[in-house]
């Protein structure tokens, strides 16, 4: 199934921008006439005509509507330590994507090596892994704040966690949220992964302050991009 994605949609009508017009026309070959699915980034899939096979903006007509297309039953988010490669981070923000991702927010550490991350690769990269997983919605990427504003801007609704290396009584995934009064529809889900040197002790302190529940992913040794994705596995295991 090939998807595209617009968010350029008014009166039944699908505009793609050139990006995915050229797409469509000169790689796929599509023409007037034929069928494509398109998604609108934020759940929904539209079943349509293809009006005009213009490489540059081709249009189509909305045929017909299909909500919260390959979605999950929960919002989660990660906030995630960029890498010292920035590689390995993008290819977490792809997994998760694939997996089930709402939003990733990019945070720095007091212990981050890397300060500085540009997130317009990282918004297109998850664009083209919610197309590829067939879904609708495509996650949100913030930029990135500081660990302690991320934490006191947290909502406190929100099923909240954090993977720290300390000595301690952490619970898993799993008890945390089989302790938490779920809501019935789209629990609000925040996990926070630290970067490679983890989290002061002063961030630590702060989070489990603010509601943070310490949790552990195993007795492996994980790096952050993997700690991350595990995490993340492991939240769409449980729904």
């Amino acid at each position: 199934m090939e998807l595209f994605y617009s968010c350029d949609i008014s009166d039944g009508l699908v505009r793609l921008d050139p990006d995915e017009s050229g797409h469509c026309v000169r790689v796929l070959r599509h023409r007037a006439g034929d069928r494509i699915s398109v998604i609108d980034g934020r759940g929904t899939l539209m079943q349509c005509a293809l009006l005009d096979a213009d490489p540059r903006e081709a249009t189509a007509t909305v045929e017909e509507r299909i909500s919260g297309f390959g979605a999950h039953h929960y919002r989660l988010t990660m906030a995630v330590c960029p890498t010292k490669n920035a590689d390995r981070y993008e290819w977490f923000a792809e997994k998760a994507t694939e997996i089930g991702l709402d939003v990733l927010a990019p945070v720095i550490g007091e212990r981050s090596e890397r300060r500085v991350l540009k997130t317009d690769r990282l918004e297109r990269l998850v664009r083209s892994a919610a197309k590829q997983s067939l879904k609708g919605a495509i996650p949100e990427v913030r930029q990135p704040v500081s660990v302690k504003e991320f934490i006191l801007a947290a909502p406190e609704d929100a099923v909240k966690m954090i993977c720290y290396c300390f000595d301690g009584e952490k619970r898993t995934v799993r008890q945390v949220l089989e302790e938490a009064a779920l809501p019935d529809s789209s629990p609000e889900i925040c996990i926070l992964i630290g970067p490679e040197g983890d989290f002061s002790p002063e961030e630590a302190e702060l989070a489990i302050s603010r509601g943070f529940v310490p949790v552990t992913l195993g007795s492996s040794r994980l790096r952050t991009e993997t700690a991350a994705l595990v995490a993340t596995t492991m939240v769409y295991c449980e729904f």
